[in-house]
């Protein structure tokens, strides 16, 4: 561990407490998928997350999390189509064709767990579900990039060079990742963009959340007046995958697990499946 670091790096012990908060909020993922549905709204899928999280002994992560504005009201976030991230789960319900976001946490003994999904409802435009697998490539890439000696810029640079470069997407600048704890958003940030060899160098034991967000069209965003929800500019769809990992030496240990939610789509004849191509 370096000396004088201001990043709070994890033991043993304390990854294995995160992996069990982050395999919840997978579960709590799949729980979710397994009910999306044409027709039900945004609010009913909170409240189902929310049950399922407090059943099995852990607090929402998000709900009361302080804003500028307001505290965020629910336990997960939910973005329709052009809302990138922090959508306030409502009474608008779910269509036929939606590209619909989650993004959970969950606290429990004194430790945060978190990951995000991106679902396909129905049939969607090949184009679209291209972004969708696009960017889950791009968290996977991201993955690759996470271990011990390499610099944070190699995980942006990774991310930004497949979607923008590859892909011509747009890559906001203004939401990154995070390291994650005993806070929910601990330093450092993560960003989807950067420089090979550049930024703070990765050491074992520290624990990230890594989080592509990449729109369809343009990279500029509006923030709506709730302080909360943030939309691509063009009104074109967004996608956003995240894991929550540890670093080591040869791989990066991922906590977090899209398997279970995956299994959770492929059993709803509701939902299209979304597999990295590679």
């Amino acid at each position: 561990m370096p000396i004088g670091s201001r990043f709070q790096y994890k033991t043993p012990e304390e990854i294995e407490i995160i992996r069990k908060n982050c395999l919840l909020v997978s579960a709590t993922l799949a729980e979710v998928a397994s009910h999306i549905k044409p027709g039900i709204t945004g609010l009913r899928l909170d409240e189902i997350a929310e049950a399922f999280i407090r059943d099995h002994g852990a607090e929402p992560a998000f709900k009361g999390y302080p804003g500028s504005l307001s505290d965020f009201p629910a336990s997960l976030c939910i973005s329709f189509n052009e809302v990138i991230v922090h959508g306030i789960p409502d009474k608008t319900e779910v269509k036929e064709g939606d590209v619909v976001s989650v993004d959970c946490g969950v606290k429990m003994n004194g430790y945060f767990g978190d990951a995000a999904f991106t679902f396909a409802v129905g049939q969607i435009s090949p184009e679209v579900l291209d972004l969708l697998v696009t960017t889950r490539e791009c968290l996977d890439l991201a993955i690759q990039q996470s271990v011990a000696g390499n610099r944070i810029g190699d995980i942006g640079y990774a991310v930004q060079q497949h979607a923008e470069v590859n892909h011509h997407y747009g890559v906001i600048r203004e939401m990154v990742g995070h390291g994650i704890g005993k806070k929910l958003h601990e330093p450092p940030e993560v960003p989807n963009y950067g420089k090979r060899g550049k930024g703070p160098m990765l050491h074992e034991g520290l624990t990230i959340a890594i989080e592509p967000m990449i729109n369809f069209g343009t990279r500029e965003v509006v923030l709506k007046k709730d302080g909360w929800t943030l939309t691509t500019r063009d009104l074109k769809p967004s996608a956003h995958y995240e894991h929550t990992i540890a670093i080591q030496k040869s791989a990066a240990d991922v906590l977090s697990d899209h398997k279970v939610i995956d299994q959770a789509i492929k059993n709803n004849v509701n939902l299209s499946e979304v597999w990295i191509k590679r």
